[in-house]
């Protein structure tokens, strides 16, 4: 066997990784490069030369910023509706036993199997049966995207509830916490990952859809359906460089939630070692240490006080 092909077959994962994050990664890449193009006309399919021009004038059509606009006000408030919304069930799914649990599992999965363009159909005629062709707009938009979200959220914080240690909890009830105090202190600290994760998630989702804005939007354009009319005539250049800020916006905030993680994990290892090292500290100089010291019983008392 040649050099090259034990090279090769040991570095077959790296190599494939590699070019699959590349194949992800060279849609948005090109996207950036031709948000400097210079094109003549009214398509930029083509490299023509490179201009600054259009990211000094990103906010110059007054319609794609309002699209923009809408998009990022409705992708804001669907996350944060389905944040609460999946979050609450996700919690009833993995801590409370009723009937029907093993049914809901499954029905909340459904809207993530089921394709956008059904979806989309069918909530167009719920709307307009329940609330008139005239009703089409900012709202319906709204329920339409929350909806369609609360099965990721869930999804994504049931994952980090199954494997969630209870016994925190149980302690600070112990220790003579509530309900509402043990979940600020201690359940919404340990599911602030995933909750953060999942509103992400919840956020993209939404900035991001066309099939069912499509059917649900009535005169309300979004980012999407901005783009989607302006390609029958040419996209402007500052398509491209709204897309580029977008994506880099997302890009820090993702880096920032990692290093946040990163960085309390690491807080808790060494809050871990150093409760270690004081109890080792306290057997070696023949004391016990302070935390778990058992109380002393007095010779014919009781452990309890008074």
């Amino acid at each position: 066997m040649s050099a090259a092909w034990r090279w090769l077959r040991y570095h077959a994962v790296t190599i494939f990784g590699a070019l699959a994050i590349i194949y992800l990664l060279l849609p948005i890449v090109l996207i950036a490069v031709f948000s400097f193009n210079d094109p003549k006309g009214k398509f930029n399919y083509s490299w023509q030369g490179f201009t600054t021009e259009y990211w000094q004038n990103a906010f110059a059509i007054d319609g794609l910023n309002e699209a923009m606009l809408t998009s990022l006000q409705l992708a804001a408030l669907s996350m944060v509706g389905a944040t609460i919304l999946g979050t609450l069930i996700a919690l009833t799914l993995v801590r409370y036993e009723f009937f029907g649990r093993r049914s809901a599992n499954v029905l909340v999965v459904i809207p993530m199997a089921t394709p956008e363009i059904v979806i989309g159909a069918a909530l167009l005629s719920f709307f307009i049966i329940t609330l008139g062709a005239g009703s089409l707009g900012v709202t319906t938009l709204l329920i339409a995207h929350i909806m369609f979200s609360i099965s990721f959220v869930v999804v994504v914080v049931r994952s980090r509830l199954i494997g969630f240690d209870r016994s925190l909890e149980e302690a600070a009830r112990d220790l003579g916490a509530g309900p509402m105090t043990t979940f600020r202190t201690i359940t919404l600290p340990l599911l602030t990952p995933g909750l953060i994760g999942a509103a992400l998630l919840a956020f993209a989702l939404s900035i991001d859809d066309f099939v069912i804005s499509n059917f649900n939007s009535g005169t309300t354009e979004t980012f999407p359906l901005w783009i989607f009319g302006a390609s029958q005539r040419g996209i402007p250049v500052q398509v491209y460089v709204l897309a580029t800020m977008l994506f880099t916006v997302t890009v820090l905030a993702m880096f920032f939630v990692t290093w946040q993680q990163n960085r309390a994990e690491k807080l808790a290892s060494v809050q871990k070692d150093e409760d270690v090292d004081t109890g080792l500290a306290a057997l070696a100089s023949g004391q016990r240490p302070v935390a778990g010291e058992p109380p002393e019983i007095p010779e014919g008392g009781s452990a309890r006080p008074g």
